[in-house]
């Protein structure tokens, strides 16, 4: 079972364990010993600016752009994994689940450039390291995410250097954040009076109550006094002030601020520089006291004089303004990181993902010519929902709904491939691929000998292998070993070569394109760009640049004629039953009720909920209907129905597949999904309570009578048809093998 923790991200992390991860340098190197070596480009906060210049000309120059993310986990709970009863609604629900969580601590930007002198491409793999942590002045929010123990293992396994990317990971705001941020800055200086922005209003109220204070401020009045005498009487440039606090680290030094003589304060408690706000604002109207920017991080406080009650009015504007604009300022430059992502969606280059969108990967057991086990991996590289990611960390919050987050996306990223569809939609590639695997590693050395194991290959369908070259910095490479994989900046480098060689495959002229700028147009592309795929096994394909899902026949059919097709409106969704029974248990139950061919599937979410998919889409109505009539009855006749034994239990709950989605929308969750459900309900309550608009729309034993006249809506049969990924994690054998 997963194990989650939650992290906090603050400005200091003073309870943050001990233990110190170490790593080993990161390397492409050759065996060879003719061969260079050199290191990946790591990115961190130290050089960050000096690579963003750089990267600038790279993306522009670029004729595709390979990406890749590791991130701190991938589902909160284990019924969150992809199911095969998950309609592709549901599944993007549950990856917005995944990156609205969990933390993207690595994000690797691999630019190729087409060198037509040499016939190769230049790859030039970037590694950076990103934390979210605050770094807006005056903000009280902090950035929490989960980790996933399973993905930290799997991350230091590979030797991810976890201190630097917590000291040195660079930062961001999404555009959303950033524009919020300026929206606030906005707010405060054009709605609240000068007096109030500065605290003014406040200070001079502020009340002396103690004999220190008192004391204090008497002394104050008498020096800033003698300072504003000495200045009208003497000029300004003569006009000294007497050192009079007490406090060695105290003192008042004369400057100038725009042109006006004053006096800049130092070394005074907040205590005190209240206390010297409230006494100058009440004794000298001549006397402004303001807070500017200083040098260090720290504001600086001064004491102004002013020529008149105008001058005092433009003083306090441009003091404002600077504040403004330095604030405005501060936010832009906690943008950081997603520089990175505005300078892939401005250049309009190709961007190549591997398993990009809402992919998992799939493994097969075959005995003896059945089909008896299926589980999803849980490694990052075959889990990811990269786009989702991008999408929720620098673009802003994800979309409720799968066709709105595609439509959204689409503008800021227009011509996007996934690798995974060129290797399952392509048969010599599904020749050389190891039948039980296409992940990214496995995929690379396949398609890929040359550069992975530096052996010498005839390429594909005899065409000749494309050559790449790495470059960092001033060092060029073309031999080098794998043993950085898993590292994001590796990973897309990995990523951006197998779609060079599946191009060359197709009969690509990289020249040619070179010359026209624009790889993303080339006609034998088509079929694959803008085109991710929601589903391996039943071919459910979403173009990203309509919005639009069809079904892929020919790139799923050998799988998708393994399974039995599946019927959203005949599934019932139960939970909360005893831990006990069993699968075939509750198909025996339902079939002495309904007969024995009444039940095409159960299919456990967990140990607390199962999909029960009947043959009829009419058995479903007949089947909540039974349970809500033993729900309410609880004579013998009741309990010696077939059912019983599953409906009658206290906390035993079920519904139709609209609420599955209902509750895979919630921002809960919780490990079982039996638990989730009541969380769930009990949000729908409070919502109903409050507002008298929330739909009850669970089977609740105890709540039967309340429930409204939409429940017979919501308790119908669902409309549409779709389908979605694979999974069988909590798939039984005994199940399997009942079936057959």
């Amino acid at each position: 079972m997963k194990r989650l923790c939650k992290l906090k991200s603050t400005r200091q992390l003073s309870h943050a364990p001990t233990t110190v991860l170490t790593t080993r340098r990161r390397t492409l190197s050759s065996s060879s010993s003719s061969s260079s070596s050199f290191d990946i480009k790591n990115v961190t906060k130290s050089n960050f600016e000096s690579v963003l210049k750089d990267l600038r000309g790279l993306l522009r120059d670029a004729d595709f752009v390979a990406v890749d993310l590791e991130m701190t986990g991938v589902t909160s709970a284990p019924w969150r994994e992809s199911f095969e009863f998950d309609r592709y609604d549901i599944r993007y629900l549950k990856v917005k689940d995944s990156a609205e969580k969990f933390a993207v601590v690595q994000f690797g930007v691999c630019p190729f450039r087409w060198d037509s002198h040499k016939q190769s491409f230049i790859a030039h793999p970037h590694n950076f390291y990103i934390f979210p942590r605050q770094e807006i002045p005056g903000s009280n929010q902090c950035c929490e995410f989960l980790c996933q123990t399973t993905s930290l293992d799997f991350l230091a396994k590979y030797q991810f250097d976890f201190n630097m990317c917590i000291r040195e990971g660079i930062s961001y705001l999404s555009r959303s954040q950033e524009e919020e941020a300026l929206e606030r800055i906005s707010s405060i200086y054009m709605d609240e009076s000068s007096d109030s922005v500065f605290g003014l209003r406040e200070d001079a109220d502020f009340p002396l109550v103690r004999m220190a204070d008192v004391l204090f401020a008497e002394r104050m009045k008498n020096t800033i006094r003698e300072w504003r005498d000495s200045l009208l009487s003497k000029g300004s440039g003569s006009s000294e002030i007497k050192q009079t606090s007490t406090g060695s680290s105290q003192r008042f030094q004369m400057v100038f601020f725009k042109t006006r003589p004053g006096l800049a304060l130092s070394g005074f408690t907040s205590r005190q520089l209240r206390v010297i706000k409230a006494v100058t604002k009440k004794h000298f109207k001549d006397l402004a006291y303001i807070r500017v920017a200083g040098e260090a991080t720290s504001p600086r406080q001064l004491i102004v004089y002013t020529d008149s009650n105008d001058d005092r009015d433009l003083l306090m504007k441009e003091v404002k303004d600077g504040l403004r604009k330095e604030a405005e300022i501060k936010v832009r430059s906690a943008v950081g990181f997603r520089h990175v992502i505005d300078l892939l969606s401005s250049e309009r280059k190709l961007i190549v993902g591997h398993n990009c969108f809402l992919g998992k990967y799939i493994l097969f057991d075959l005995w003896k010519g059945y089909f008896m086990y299926f589980k999803f991996c849980s490694t990052l590289d075959t889990m990811n929902a990269d786009m989702a990611h991008i999408y929720s960390k620098f673009i802003g919050p994800l979309p409720s709904t799968a066709e709105d987050y595609v439509s959204s996306f689409q503008k800021f990223f227009p011509s996007i491939i996934d690798t995974k569809i060129l290797l399952n939609a392509n048969g010599i590639f599904r020749q050389r691929l190891d039948k039980n695997s296409t992940s990214l590693s496995k995929a690379f050395v396949s398609i890929c000998p040359q550069i992975a194991l530096g052996v010498k290959t005839s390429g594909l369908a005899d065409r000749p292998c494309v050559e790449v070259e790495v470059q960092v910095d001033e060092k060029r490479s073309s031999n080098w070993n794998s043993g950085a994989k898993h590292e994001a900046g590796y990973d897309a480098f990995m990523t951006g070569c197998i779609f060079a060689q599946a191009c060359n495959h197709l009969g690509i002229d990289f020249t040619l394109h070179v010359l026209a700028g624009d790889l993303a147009k080339e006609s034998k592309l088509q079929n694959y760009i803008n085109r991710l795929y929601l589903s391996w096994i039943s071919g459910d394909v979403i173009d990203l640049s309509t919005g639009i899902c069809t079904t892929d026949s020919s790139a799923s059919s050998n799988l998708k004629s393994r399974y039995q097709e599946i019927s959203f409106p005949s599934i019932v969704l139960l939970w909360g039953f005893p831990a006990k029974l069993k699968a075939r248990e509750i198909r025996a139950c339902i079939a002495q009720a309904f007969g024995p061919n009444s039940v095409s599937t159960v299919f456990h979410l967990d140990e607390s909920a199962v999909f029960i998919q009947f043959s009829k889409p009419e058995l479903v109505s007949k089947f909540l209907e039974i349970k809500e009539t033993l729900s309410r009855n609880n004579d013998p006749i009741s309990v010696l129905h077939p059912l019983s034994n599953i409906l009658n239990g206290e906390y035993t709950h079920a519904a139709t597949y609209d609420v599955y989605r209902q509750i895979c929308s919630s921002s809960i969750s919780e490990l079982l999904f039996a638990d989730q459900a009541e969380a769930v309900i009990i949000k729908h309550k409070t919502v109903s309570s409050r507002g008298k608009q929330g739909n009850q729309v669970f089977d609740k034993e105890n709540e039967v009578g309340a429930l409204d006249e939409k429940v017979d809506d919501l308790m119908s049969p669902p409309h549409g048809y779709s389908e979605t990924d694979r999974s069988a994690e909590s798939f039984y054998l005994d199940e399997i093998l009942a079936s057959k």
